[in-house]
């Protein structure tokens, strides 16, 4: 994660094709150094807005020391590349007793995992078990996180756990 004031050396951005026959949009990765420093304001306006660091577009762009037409202009075409460098996203499925704080207890558990949670869907309980998906972000890509997420049926009130996709 980056804040406002150090962004990531690394994006992607879209640029349009330079011949008529290419009309189409390309993806490339650029190292940020050899950019001009408009890319990375534009990065750095968009977090700040994501995060309601600001209440208007004008006021972030202000802030960061970029024009709101510069912003405007490459607002659609530069992303950041880092979150998919070093970050994925898997989709988990918990079959849970009806009990009090089982479902904290295996937040707490991915907690310690170091993922962010993204979606908890939990199904109404039946005969005496719940029905959980969870999406959750896994940063730094370890191949034992996966191992350390099948874990989880240890846990007192989880009676299955699948990792039903990763990315």
């Amino acid at each position: 994660m980056y804040s406002c004031s150090s962004v990531t050396d690394d994006f992607r951005f879209r640029i349009q094709g330079c011949s008529d026959m290419e009309k189409k949009s390309q993806l490339i990765v650029v190292d940020a150094q050899i950019l001009p420093d408009v890319f990375t304001k534009v990065l750095e306006v968009k977090k700040l807005m994501a995060q309601k660091g600001e209440k208007s577009f004008a006021s972030a762009c202000k802030r960061i020391g970029i024009s709101r037409s510069a912003y405007y202009k490459y607002k659609d075409s530069v992303f950041s590349y880092e979150e998919l460098f070093n970050r994925r996203i898997v989709n988990l499925y918990l079959l849970l007793s009806d009990s009090p704080g089982v479902l904290s207890s295996a937040l707490v558990f991915l907690h310690g995992l170091n993922a962010n949670i993204l979606t908890v869907n939990q199904s109404i309980p039946v005969d005496g078990a719940a029905a959980v998906n969870i999406s959750l972000r896994l940063t730094e890509g370890a191949p034992d996180e996966i191992v350390s997420l099948n874990s989880i049926t240890e846990l007192d009130g989880v009676l299955e756990a699948k990792v039903l996709s990763a990315e």
